[in-house]
Formats: C-alpha cells, sequence, structure tokens
C-alpha cells in the first residue's frame, strides 16, 4: 500500500508540473515567432543611452546601442525580454548581425558619434555577421576607430582562443572591445590578462546601490584595479543615484552608464538635430 501511495504521489506532482512546463515552452515558441517575424520584416531598431566620462558626466564617452524589436502592433520590446530564448542559436546570429547593421548605419549618419554594439562571441564564425561588419569598413574608413563591439563574459569564455584571435584581426582595424557584464560569470583571471579588452564593464548586480553594501564595495574596488593593472578603462553599469556615482567616482572607475545619467532612447540628439535641419 505504501509503494502504491508512492507512485501516485509522484504521477500527481508530475502531472501539476506539466501544465506550467507547457506554459513556459508555449512562452519560449511565441517568443521565437515574435522575433523571427519581426526579423524578416526588419521591425527592429537601436535604442541609444550614454557612456558618461566620470570626470566630466556631461559629456559622454560613447554610446552603447541596444537592440529593440517592434511586434506587429509596433509594441517596443527589449532585448530582455528575448534574448534569453535566442541567443544561443540561430535567431540570436540573425539579431546581432541587424544590430550591427543599424550601429554601422548610425556612425556613418553621424560622423562625430563613438558607439557600442553587443555580440555574442558565437557570431565571430557566423558568414552574414563578418560580411556587414566588412562591407561597413570598406564603406567608411573612419568608422572602425569609432566602431566598440561588446562581448558578454558568458559567451566570450565559452571560446576563448576564437575570441582572442578575433580580437587580436579587428583592433588592428582600430576596432576596440569591452567585455560586458563582467562579475555575472566566471571568467579566468589568465584570460582577463590575455584577451587584452580595451573596456571592462561592471555589472550592475555590483553597482545598484554600491553605496550601502560593504560586500560590493569591495568587490568593485577589485574589479578597479584589475582593470587599471591591464590598462583597460572601466564602465559601472546601472548607476541610477546620485550616492552610487559619487561612491563611483570616489573609488576611481573610468564610466557610468544608467539611467542617472540617461534612459535609452530611439530619438537620439542626432537625429533630432538631422530633423530640424531637414525642416
Amino acid at each position: 500500500m505504501a509503494q502504491g501511495k508512492g507512485k501516485m504521489l509522484k504521477t500527481g506532482k508530475h502531472k501539476t508540473n506539466d501544465p506550467l512546463s507547457f506554459a513556459v515552452g508555449e512562452r519560449d515558441r511565441d517568443t521565437l515567432r515574435m522575433v523571427q517575424d519581426a526579423l524578416a520584416n526588419r521591425r527592429a531598431i537601436l535604442a541609444f543611452q550614454p557612456v558618461v566620462q566620470t570626470a566630466a558626466t556631461g559629456r559622454p564617452a560613447f554610446y552603447e546601442g541596444l537592440i529593440r524589436i517592434q511586434d506587429r502592433t509596433g509594441r517596443i520590446i527589449p532585448a530582455r525580454d528575448f534574448i534569453d530564448v535566442c541567443e544561443d542559436n540561430e535567431m540570436g546570429r540573425r539579431i546581432d548581425c541587424l544590430a550591427l547593421e543599424l550601429g554601422l548605419e548610425s556612425l556613418r549618419k553621424e560622423p562625430a558619434l563613438r558607439l557600442s554594439i553587443n555580440m555574442s562571441a558565437l557570431s565571430i564564425g557566423y558568414q552574414p555577421w563578418k560580411k556587414i561588419l566588412n562591407k561597413g569598413l570598406r564603406d567608411d574608413p573612419t568608422i572602425g576607430e569609432r566602431l566598440i563591439l561588446e562581448i558578454t563574459e558568458r559567451t566570450a569564455m565559452v571560446m576563448p582562443d576564437q575570441v582572442r584571435r578575433f580580437m587580436d584581426k579587428q583592433q588592428e582595424r582600430g576596432i576596440s572591445f569591452a567585455l560586458d557584464d563582467f562579475g555575472s560569470g566566471y571568467t579566468a583571471l589568465r584570460y582577463l590578462k590575455e584577451f587584452y579588452f580595451d573596456i571592462l564593464k561592471i555589472d550592475g548586480q555590483f553597482i545598484k546601490d554600491i553605496h550601502k553594501n560593504p560586500d560590493n564595495q569591495a568587490l568593485t574596488k577589485a574589479v578597479i584595479a584589475i582593470a587599471q593593472h591591464f590598462e583597460m578603462f572601466t564602465v559601472a553599469e546601472m548607476v541610477e543615484n546620485a550616492d552610487d556615482a559619487t561612491f563611483l567616482a570616489d573609488s576611481g572607475v573610468d564610466c557610468m552608464q544608467g539611467y542617472y545619467f540617461g534612459v535609452p532612447t530611439i530619438r537620439p540628439y542626432w537625429d533630432q538635430e538631422h530633423n530640424r535641419q531637414a525642416g
């Protein structure tokens, strides 16, 4: 009797979980269908967020171009709502292609712009992505010096040798590289030494409310010291209030990014100026 009861309980638990698993699976499939439809119809835009210099917070060092997908109603969907489902498959490569294409177009339109674009290390060997990059650099020789490619820590660690070779080649063309979301994964310090990233972006989980979190203060100061040793600029992500900004400035971070300095916008100042001149 006890054995039969145990089987019944186990079966019942399994059945209880099935609806949740089904709902999660359906949500992911709906997300993929939405993204696939948006990419097929080029319903995507970049939202631009300033990365400011700590020594002169009114002057952006560069902007980050954040990919946004639009559904059929025109609703703008941020990357956090779809990237986890798409990043490791073909859809992720196509998203990287479109983000790079839109970023290069912005750099062509605005000669004074310096812009970072996100990419997965998995796109390094993706031929359509490479063709877009090479064409952009051929069409405008100034773009290389103004383009920053941000590679997430997680994907960089998947294929470190390929990433290093890719970076070496592209840095010869003037392109800079940022290691994005540093601290969110498990980067081996020997790789950090070998990669020669130009910029290290400290993950926002350590930055938010850092002024009242001694543990995150210690970790962030250690990261800043490591970056300075390897001659990398540091960017603190998710800076949302004055107290955090003051602590980070006192700690020696080079640049800051977050809502305190500017929200991502699909109507950057250079587009507004171009529209006024056209009018």
